[in-house]
């Protein structure tokens, strides 16, 4: 049966701040290993469908439904508080574009890993230390820095932090915020080719949120473009990056090739 059911299904999703939409009657379907990245302007409505389908916004209408590890479909706005929380600190990794968002600033780069380790069980302080050490290898950073707190980081070794902090308990669906999003070009780089290579390893479903075209081509399977809270094109990535046939989406490819 579970293979004929998506890990997201996301139906009908609205969200209205007053009378103005953030989003608007936003549906599909997000497979297990799928990445789907949603791409618009700023006040598109894309930040604020991802914090709807997180569980970070509850939606004025509609319903965000997760395939858990018992295959059984749950709309998560009718778990309790404390399930959904759980599930956020396990099953679910969320990437800020800011890292120190996603960090805890005060605790040293091996208890932010630790932490969501403890969160799905682990106890043992020797295995925590030496899997966390691990992870700081994965994402290319210094092992010996272990007991370094975040802010001694830069900006792209906090955000490899940030990504190693919600990897560690291999989430199966994992939301990313303009990931690369105020980092220089070479650090970006750097940043995507690590990011590839672990969510094809791992085979993580991923919703990614990101003005950046060119980030969505090299990690998006499939895309989803909007304008004012309402998704105008979407398919696969390449299709609709080569040939957009909404004027909206052919106003961004343009300007990219333009820039």
């Amino acid at each position: 049966m579970s293979a004929d059911l998506p890990l997201l299904r996301v139906s009908q999703v609205s969200h209205f701040y007053g009378d103005r939409a953030g989003c608007r009657d936003v549906s599909f379907d997000l497979w297990p290993g799928e990445i789907i990245g949603i791409v618009g302007e700023s006040g598109s409505g894309k930040t604020t469908l991802l914090n709807c389908l997180s569980a970070r916004l509850q939606p004025s209408h509609g319903r965000v439904i997760y395939r858990d590890r018992s295959e059984v479909m749950r709309d998560i706005y009718a778990l309790g508080e404390a399930e959904r929380r759980f599930l956020t600190r396990t099953d679910w990794g969320f990437v800020h574009q800011n890292p120190r968002d996603g960090l805890r600033l005060g605790v040293t780069a091996g208890a932010n890993i630790g932490e969501r380790l403890m969160a799905v069980g682990t106890r043992h302080y020797g295995n925590i230390r030496d899997t966390a050490r691990d992870w700081l290898g994965r994402v290319e950073i210094d092992a010996a820095r272990i007991d370094d707190l975040p802010p001694a980081f830069s900006g792209g070794m906090q955000q490899r932090l940030q990504i190693a902090r919600n990897l560690v308990t291999a989430p199966r669906l994992v939301f990313m915020d303009e990931p690369t999003g105020g980092l220089d070009v070479s650090v970006q780089a750097r940043l995507l080719d690590l990011l590839r290579d672990l969510v094809t390893r791992l085979k993580l479903s991923v919703v990614l949120v990101t003005h950046d075209l060119a980030v969505v081509r090299l990690l998006a399977h499939r895309l989803m473009v909007m304008q004012r809270g309402r998704v105008v094109e979407e398919g696969l990535t390449d299709q609709v990056l080569d040939d957009p046939h909404h004027p909206y989406t052919q106003l961004l490819v343009s300007s990219v090739l333009q820039a």
